[in-house]
């Protein structure tokens, strides 16, 4: 079977970014891109089910305070027409939920401590021996690609393999630097960089500041650190029991930082009564097993209430992902 899982608030508001326009125009191409990036990832993958993963409140905010506190200054910050274009977003986005929810056979998992990063992690560890897809433009779902899992970018078209990257045709994507095809990402290493640099996206301050990738004659950098992570021997420890000043004058050891970060930002490292939360929601999803009829219809009116004319014209391809059942 193959999962196609739906990082659903990332490409619903993503493709807001990438669309010029009026209000309505753009509410209606996000809400266009999204169902096109499901489709495509359905026939392309051959999906067997679709599973739509909402966002919570995030446990991480209960274990470090500035997490993604930088969002709420982003929206104080926006002008009055760009508040009022978000509202309206998001009351489409939750008209959109609500149609997944009670209109189609889909999966929807929401857990009210956990964001959608982590149910689609928790559901993957859940479903070892199926295959998965991933769309989310989200580059720290990249840490969860393996041979059984892919990430799709709906709005490039690029996929993410544990092999590379690739393009809409299937074609490798060429690294500019490298001159050569794009390698997938080191897992391991890029959660260990992200833990020692921190994440201002998600306001995750550095572990250690300024730290350097390669290291110097006279200082070990990240690469020299990450070679002894299995050993800890002189090197690992020389870099992670340094200490720093912040502007505030408090000090800092490297590696406590660093287990806070990873914490966060590892999608395998939430602490086990999140795990087990997380668990009782998938399960309690799949215990719903759901069987809506006449989802044909109920899509059109959907579609229809949205302008959505392209799509149904061609609803028939639209429609089969949204009334796959869950198969056990």
């Amino acid at each position: 079977m193959t999962h196609i899982l739906v990082d659903t608030a990332n490409t619903f508001f993503r493709a807001r970014h990438v669309i010029r326009g009026d209000t309505s125009e753009k509410v209606g191409m996000a809400i266009h891109i999204m169902m096109n990036s499901i489709k495509k990832a359905w026939q392309d993958f051959d999906g067997t089910h679709v599973v739509f993963c909402l966002e919570g409140r995030s446990w991480r905010k209960d274990h470090y305070a500035p997490y993604k506190r930088n969002r709420k200054e982003t929206i104080d910050a926006m002008s009055e027409k760009e508040k009022e274009e978000n509202e309206v977003f998001w009351e489409c986005y939750d008209d959109f939920c609500d149609f997944i929810k009670t209109k189609t056979n889909a999966t929807v998992l929401r857990n009210p401590r956990a964001e959608a990063d982590d149910l689609i992690a928790r559901w993957i560890d859940n479903h070892p021996d199926d295959n998965h897809v991933i769309i989310s433009t989200d580059k720290d779902l990249n840490q969860l690609v393996t041979p059984m899992v892919k990430q799709y970018n709906g709005i490039s078209e690029i996929t993410l393999t544990h092999e590379g990257w690739f393009d809409a045709k299937g074609k490798p994507v060429i690294d500019k630097k490298l001159k050569a095809p794009k390698p997938a990402p080191d897992t391991e290493w890029m959660i260990f960089e992200k833990a020692m640099r921190g994440d201002p996206s998600d306001n995750i301050f550095s572990a250690y500041p300024g730290v350097r990738t390669k290291g110097t004659k006279n200082k070990i950098g990240l690469q020299e650190a990450f070679a002894d992570r299995h050993e800890k021997g002189y090197t690992w420890n020389n870099l992670m029991l340094s200490k720093w000043v912040d502007h505030d004058g408090n000090e800092h050891r490297v590696l406590e930082d660093y287990e806070r970060n990873r914490l966060l930002v590892d999608l395998h490292a939430q602490p086990d009564a999140i795990v087990e939360e997380l668990d009782q929601t998938i399960e309690q999803a799949k215990a719903e097993n759901k069987s809506i009829d006449q989802i044909g219809i109920r899509f059109m009116r959907f579609c229809a209430k949205y302008d959505l004319n392209r799509i149904s014209e061609q609803a028939q391809l639209y429609v089969e992902p949204f009334n796959a059942r869950l198969v056990s």
